[in-house]
């Protein structure tokens, strides 16, 4: 990838035109003078507009939502609350961390979640919707179910804080101050 910087006017698109993003890429190639031989074939290889991106990451967080809600209006049933709220809020939160693949694509997600300022964060997520599942399915622990669920809530927390800066950091004096 080679970068000049002679910086004439960028192109201009109306909300109804919205570009994919290759010919997007296509078109500041000219304005700014970037040149992406090596990586055209993996940009063009998303065959999804922008505007479908987001549509795609808005639908698949809000149904992750639906599913967290419904599990926990689920849990007041009798006899089998505690598993439908177990499934459904464990797969409500995989959906809301999943919705993030329409936004960067599900290579540069693999690569993100697994760097190594999140890694413990990501096992620990991943560990929590296992364990959650496998305690309501397999074992038939609702209390280690519900123990579950709550650990998965308390990693998800930490996993979306490796994503602002300084945010660890600042949870970590808080607590630090608020137990001493």
């Amino acid at each position: 990838m080679v970068i000049s910087f002679q910086l004439p006017d960028l192109p201009n698109f109306t909300m109804d035109e919205l570009p994919t993003l290759p010919e997007y890429l296509r078109s500041l190639e000219g304005c700014v003078g970037i040149y992406l031989s090596g990586t055209r074939g993996v940009v063009e290889a998303s065959s999804l507009s922008w505007s479908t991106r987001i549509k795609g990451f808005i639908a698949c967080f809000a149904a992750g939502i639906v599913c967290s809600l419904l599990g926990t209006l689920l849990l007041w049933v009798p006899r089998k609350g505690l598993y439908l709220f177990a499934v459904f809020y464990t797969f409500g939160n995989i959906a809301s961390i999943g919705s993030t693949v329409f936004l960067m694509g599900p290579m540069k997600q693999l690569k993100r979640m697994f760097e190594p300022t999140r890694l413990i964060a990501t096992i620990m997520v991943l560990l929590c919707f296992a364990l959650t599942l496998c305690s309501a399915f397999w074992w038939h622990i609702k209390g280690l179910a519900l123990i579950f669920c709550i650990l998965q809530s308390l990693a998800l927390t930490w996993y979306s804080l490796s994503f602002i800066p300084y945010a660890r950091d600042a949870v970590k004096k808080c607590f630090a101050v608020c137990l001493a």
